[in-house]
């Protein structure tokens, strides 16, 4: 029986190699990430032999591996020979990578994004390239010149490769993620800077929807940005909108799991102008297509462009995203809501996991009431003209 235990895998810490018995070992990298790795010797030669990282390989198939290794040198063979043969790739492991991931991913356009930053910047240098041949030159050959440069970007491709050389090495490919804790001190450190979507003050977005439906824009990117302030929706979930979504009857706007970025359907409840938004939508309604709000291209939304450039062409100062910013501190300060109201109403979690745990209710009726109250405000005049860019 082997001296690791589950439970001491996950207490362990301590940078270093911790024997199971025989010839398995667990790695504990300086970062904390833990693999497995195997010490043979084949044909007088000691080979350390990588059999994925934990928990992706569990305790009891690392060693199921490693005794089936065991067997293959004392019968004469040599484990490594078979890898090689069959060693994708970075190419090959990435387009792997990516099908594994798919299916958990959100939305089409997060996945079309990994895989534009694939061949931008990861396939160029190392596409051709097999996963058992790349080293910490090979990626930071790819990573320095957009590290300072573009660090946002730079922390999206590491992230990147190491998912595709962590694919590589839990299927023993790879010995060892050489994206990960190997080269973080060829990296200089990056100031950790949060970006905040710009906004305008909640008093000013009356005039901001006055100035939009002054504008020259479509009819239907006007009346989607009316309903995105009116619900405080995502720019996302307002473009993409359906008809099969709405409730008008109920008054609801039900946006599956699928479109939301906590992967939970959020029914919004709908305001008498919110209301009035969709009679006017109704109007632009395509034959053949769902889409509340239709794009220029028949059957397609919005692009993701259409109501930040229409926000910048007008001078208003702020992103699509800012006025779900602006309705949260409307709520803190112009009303007694309770926080959970006004972060339900953002589709955002509210207190503790044992709280949400036991909150069965999505606090409809109260959300209802707050978002009547944030139509009325931003509908009302007040005769204050938003500040334009000069």
């Amino acid at each position: 029986m082997g001296h690791l235990t589950v439970a001491k895998i996950r207490r362990t810490a301590t940078p270093g190699r911790y024997a199971d018995g025989g010839t398995l070992y667990l790695h504990v990298a300086p970062g904390g990430s833990k693999s497995w790795v195997q010490r043979v010797t084949v044909k007088g030669k000691r080979r350390d032999l990588g059999l994925g990282p934990w928990p992706v390989v569990s305790l009891a198939e690392a060693r199921t591996r490693a005794l089936a290794n065991r067997v293959l040198v004392e019968r004469g063979g040599d484990p490594l020979a078979s890898r090689r043969k069959a060693v994708p790739t970075f190419r090959e492991a990435a387009q792997r990578t990516y099908e594994a991931n798919r299916p958990r991913w959100r939305c089409a356009k997060v996945a079309a994004v990994w895989m534009q930053r694939v061949k931008r910047h990861a396939l160029p240098t190392l596409g051709d390239l097999r996963v058992d041949t790349i080293g910490r030159e090979e990626i930071l050959r790819v990573l320095t010149p957009i590290w300072t440069a573009k660090p946002e970007t730079a922390r999206k491709v590491r992230a990147i490769i190491r998912s595709t050389l962590a694919w590589a090495e839990a299927h023993g490919h790879v010995e060892r993620n050489m994206a990960g804790d190997a080269i973080d001190g060829a990296l200089p450190a990056q100031p950790a800077v949060k970006a905040h979507f710009r906004t305008v003050p909640h008093a000013d977005v009356a005039a901001a929807l006055a100035a939009v439906e002054a504008s020259g824009a479509a009819a239907a990117t006007k009346l989607c940005f009316r309903f995105l302030v009116l619900t405080a929706a995502r720019s996302g979930e307002a473009r993409e909108a359906v008809w099969s979504e709405m409730d008008l009857e109920a008054r609801t706007w039900a946006i599956p799991a699928e479109r939301m970025k906590s992967n939970r359907e959020h029914v919004v409840p709908l305001s008498d102008s919110a209301l009035a938004v969709l009679s006017g939508a109704a109007e632009l309604r395509e034959a053949g297509s769902d889409l509340v709000f239709p794009g220029v291209k028949r059957g397609r939304p919005l692009s993701d462009a259409t109501l930040s450039k229409l926000l910048k062409e007008i001078g208003v100062p702020a992103v699509p995203h800012g006025f779900r910013a602006a309705f949260r501190t409307w709520a803190s300060e112009r009303t007694d809501a309770p926080q959970a109201v006004m972060e339900l109403a953002l589709a955002h979690a509210s207190g503790s996991q044992v709280e949400r745990a036991y909150a069965r209710s999505d606090l409809r009726d109260r959300r209802r009431a707050l978002m009547q109250r944030w139509a009325e405000y931003v509908t009302a005049s007040r005769g204050k003209v938003v500040r334009l860019l000069g």
